[in-house]
């Protein structure tokens, strides 16, 4: 066994009766005679801590509340006599783990000591896997309504096939997090991702960002240098913003994507490339003035739509809540409860940056600096009643329609609208009826 268990004990002979047997069943043990002593050897900290409940100076209550205070979640089992065990129980509401009662059997002390243990590995397990969430944020998609289930439905497929997309949808749904997802679950994951703001590149710096430079074309940097779409060969270029890429150098990208080469600016030999293009965009394409048609066929083999919080109105108390609890992990927060009454009125906001600004005000209020009434929400550009009103009416529908797993009759005696009236609100927000494909609800 490799646990390491601490064990503090001012009766020394007792100590060392204990340690020995503990020693004995294999576990790294160390003894102390006073829980000061214990606590300045806590780097690194033991697995767990067996301490006697009545000691001087610093007694086992008091242990675990200096071992909080330290930030050290070590579990600790307290041994009492048989007049203690009122005290152990305080002590079980202070935080200890468990307590023996003097005399104890060597089977019930390890019994205690092996649920202990296990226990703090579920806890380290827990954590861990929490860290791993935390890290994968990146690409989570997240929500149980119908349509961010088939907004990840959509994006598993796109995974598994390996042809260039394009991602439109609004500010803030979530795009370069689908991208992100894309790429993970494809077969280029283990190769670069590499992303590129187009709205950030002007005409005279758009070719050397893509396309790279030869040795000696430029003083600066006499050896050199790849471009963005030599960086990702093996994986994928995310283009953001695609839309308002200079139109000089739209042609160019074009030649390159339908050739799988790129020539770097002063070279004349083509470098092959091995390159997924996601492309995202807050437009559609086809609409976008000064956009080449050819490039647009030639990006969008396939296309994705990314859905509003408009459209999933029911998820946004579930996004708020992850968002907050990551921000407070980060920072060292307890973990925040979102209160029905907040959730409500979460669900009827407008929400006009979508996730990005759900995910700011989640964050806010992690750390307690959120005031709803002064949230992004509040302050961005006005909008009509009409507007408001059809944005919370969209919403209640698509959670109407969730709720009854897109069965229009029900949803419609839920709202109590006659269900012709609920299919021409449907028309009107480009909301669909049709069942999950894999059955859930």
């Amino acid at each position: 066994m490799t646990e390491r268990i601490d064990i503090v004990d001012d009766d020394v002979d007792h100590l060392t009766a204990l340690a020995d047997l503990v020693e004995a069943a294999g576990y790294i043990v160390r003894a102390y005679s006073s829980a000061s002593d214990l606590l300045g050897a806590m780097s690194p900290p033991p697995d767990m801590v067996l301490s006697d409940l009545r000691m001087p100076e610093i007694d086992g209550i008091a242990l675990i509340h200096a071992l909080r205070e330290k930030a050290l979640a070590v579990p600790v089992v307290l041994l009492t006599g048989h007049g203690d065990v009122a005290h152990a129980v305080e002590a079980i509401r202070a935080g200890a783990e468990d307590f023996l009662e003097k005399p104890y059997d060597s089977a019930h002390l390890f019994s205690v000591v092996r649920r202990t243990l296990d226990a703090q590995a579920a806890r380290r397990e827990v954590a861990r896997l929490q860290r791993v969430l935390c890290e994968r944020d990146e690409v989570s998609i997240l929500g149980r309504s119908r349509a961010m289930r088939s907004f990840r439905r959509r994006i598993g497929e796109l995974a598994s096939v390996d042809l260039d997309v394009v991602i439109c949808g609004e500010t803030g749904t979530g795009k370069e997090l689908a991208a992100r997802a894309i790429h993970a679950g494809s077969a280029r994951t283990g190769g670069p991702f590499v992303a590129l703001n187009c709205a950030a590149l002007s005409d005279a710096t758009a070719e050397t960002v893509l396309f790279g430079h030869g040795a000696g074309v430029f003083a600066h940097d006499a050896a050199g240098r790849a471009g963005k779409l030599e960086a990702a060969n093996g994986g994928t270029l995310m283009l953001d913003e695609v839309e308002a890429m200079p139109p000089s150098i739209q042609a160019k990208l074009l030649r390159v994507l339908q050739e799988r080469a790129v020539e770097r600016i002063g070279e004349t030999a083509p470098q092959p490339i091995d390159i997924r293009v996601i492309a995202t965009t807050k437009s559609p394409l086809r609409q976008v003035e000064g956009f080449r048609p050819d490039l647009y066929f030639r990006l969008a083999s396939t296309e994705l739509l990314a859905p509003t919080l408009r459209e999933a109105g029911e998820d946004i108390p579930l996004i708020f809540g992850h968002y907050a609890q990551l921000a407070a992990r980060r920072y060292g927060r307890p973990d925040p409860e979102v209160p029905w009454t907040l959730q409500q009125k979460l669900k009827r906001a407008a929400w006009p940056g979508n996730v990005r600004e759900l995910k700011a005000s989640a964050e806010a209020y992690a750390l307690g600096l959120f005031d709803f009434a002064g949230t992004a929400t509040a302050k961005a550009t006005p909008q009509a009643l009409a507007d408001r009103v059809a944005d919370f009416e969209a919403r209640e529908i698509a959670a109407a329609l969730d709720a009854h797993a897109g069965n229009t009759l029900r949803a419609a005696e839920t709202l109590g609208i006659p269900r012709r009236t609920l299919n021409d609100k449907m028309r009107r927000y480009g909301l669909t009826s049709n069942l999950d494909p894999e059955g859930e609800v």
